[in-house]
C-alpha cells in the first residue's frame, strides 16, 4: 500500500465500499444485515512506529513506500496516530536531535499511547546502550513525562516500567489494563471499546453459565465479560499476555477467571480427553457448564480441530480480523449454527482490513458435551 495522505472527507465512502465488499463475500451464507461501527476518521491508532533517518545534523521520522522500498518518506505529521502521539512527535524529535548521546545510531522509534494519557516510547539502536545513554534517557523521560525503554541487539533497558496503564470506558464502567511493551494490544482503542460493548450486550444474562475463551490475550474481552458469567475458563499461549491478563484481572477485582497457558489445539485435546496436562491438574473440566465460547483467533482463523471444538457449543461469539478466513470457518459452522447477530468494526480505516463480530447459536436445543 502506498504512503498517501488520508482524506477524512472520503472516509464514509471508503467504509461503505468495505461493507459492500463484505456483503459480496458472504452472500452465499444469508447473514443478517450487519451493524457497522465506524472509526474516528483521524487519530485512531494508539501505537505507531517509525524508522529514524539521519541526514547530516538532522534526523527525522521516516516510513517506506513498498513501491520504492529504499527511499525514505519523511513524516512530520501522522494524523492516523493518536492525538497524544502527534503532539509528542515533534517535541521528541527536537529533543533527540539536540542530544548526541540519545541520537547516536538511533534506528527506530515505537510509540504506545492510551486513552488514559499514559505514553511509552521505545528507542531502538544499532549500538550497545551504556550508563551515559541511560542518564540522558532518564532526563528526557522526566522532561516529557513519558516512559522510555531502550533496545539494541540482545539488550533491553527499562528505565521505570515496561508497560502503560490504560483505562477503557465500557458500558458505563471503567476497566483498567496494563499493556506491555512488545505485547499485543488492540491498536484502535475507540473501536476496541465498541467491540467489547457489542460482545457484552449479546452475552448478557449469562450469570448461571460458564464461558470458554480461546486466544484471550491480555484479558481485553475477558475482564468486562467476566461479570456476565458464573465462571470463565480462558486460554492464551503468550507468556507476556498471560502475565498481563492475570494482573488485569487483579486490577479490576475479578476473581472468577481461570487462565491457562495453552494453545487452542492443546485445550481441544484436553477437552476431548486425548491428553492430560499438568496445567489442568487443579481444574475439573466436568464442573464447568460449557455452552458458550468466545474466539478471537489470529488472521489464519480456526484450525480444523478447534473449529470442530467450537461447533460443540450452543453459543459462539466469533471475533475475526480476517473476513476471508471467517468466511471459510462460517461455511463449516453454518451447518450446525445460525447467525443471530453480525457486526463490522472498522479498526483500520483507509485499508482493506475489517474486523467482524458474529454471534452464532446452535440450530437445535442440544447443549455440547463438556
Amino acid at each position: 500500500m502506498s504512503i498517501t495522505p488520508i482524506q477524512p472527507e472520503a472516509y464514509p465512502q471508503l467504509l461503505a465500499d468495505k461493507v459492500s465488499d463484505f456483503a459480496s463475500l458472504f452472500a452465499d451464507l444469508g447473514l443478517p444485515a450487519p451493524k457497522v461501527h465506524p472509526s474516528p476518521a483521524e487519530h485512531y491508532r494508539m501505537r505507531a512506529e517509525f524508522r529514524i533517518w539521519h541526514d547530516n545534523d538532522e534526523l527525522y521520522y521516516a516510513m517506506f513506500d513498498p513501491a520504492q522500498p529504499k527511499i525514505p518518506v519523511r513524516i512530520d505529521y501522522f494524523p492516523t496516530a493518536s492525538a497524544s502521539i502527534c503532539r509528542l512527535m515533534p517535541v521528541l524529535r527536537q529533543a533527540l536531535q539536540n542530544n548526541e548521546h540519545l541520537r547516536h545510531r538511533l534506528f527506530q522509534i515505537e510509540f504506545l499511547s492510551t486513552l488514559s494519557g499514559d505514553m511509552m516510547v521505545t528507542l531502538i539502536y544499532h549500538r550497545k546502550l551504556d550508563d551515559t545513554w541511560q542518564a540522558a534517557a532518564e532526563g528526557l523521560a522526566q522532561d516529557l513525562n513519558i516512559t522510555i525503554i531502550g533496545r539494541s541487539r540482545k539488550q533491553k533497558l527499562v528505565l521505570s516500567r515496561d508497560y502503560v496503564e490504560e483505562c477503557l470506558p465500557i458500558a458505563g464502567r471503567e476497566y483498567h489494563y496494563r499493556q506491555y511493551e512488545g505485547g499485543f494490544t488492540q491498536p484502535n482503542a475507540h473501536i476496541n471499546c465498541a467491540m467489547i460493548e457489542w460482545a457484552l450486550a449479546h452475552l448478557a444474562g449469562s450469570e448461571s453459565r460458564d464461558l470458554v475463551e480461546l486466544y484471550c490475550g491480555n484479558g481485553n474481552f475477558t475482564a468486562p465479560l467476566a461479570g456476565a458469567f458464573r465462571r470463565v475458563l480462558a486460554t492464551e499461549i503468550s507468556k507476556t499476555s498471560v502475565k498481563a491478563a492475570r494482573e488485569n484481572f487483579a486490577l479490576n477485582h475479578i476473581d472468577n477467571v481461570e487462565i491457562l497457558r495453552m494453545s487452542s489445539e492443546e485445550f481441544t485435546a484436553a477437552l476431548n480427553g486425548e491428553r492430560e496436562f499438568r496445567r489442568l491438574e487443579n481444574i475439573n473440566l466436568a464442573d464447568y457448564t460449557l455452552d458458550t465460547i468466545l474466539v478471537d483467533p489470529p488472521r489464519a482463523g480456526l484450525d480444523d480441530a478447534t473449529r470442530a471444538l467450537v461447533a460443540r457449543f450452543k453459543r459462539i461469539l466469533y471475533i475475526s480480523c480476517n473476513p476471508h478466513t471467517l468466511h471459510r470457518d462460517l461455511q463449516q459452522l453454518h451447518k450446525t449454527h445460525h447467525c443471530e447477530q453480525l457486526a463490522m468494526f472498522d479498526q483500520f480505516p483507509y485499508t482493506e482490513h475489517l474486523e467482524c463480530g458474529v454471534l452464532l447459536t446452535e440450530r437445535d436445543e442440544l447443549c455440547p458435551s463438556s
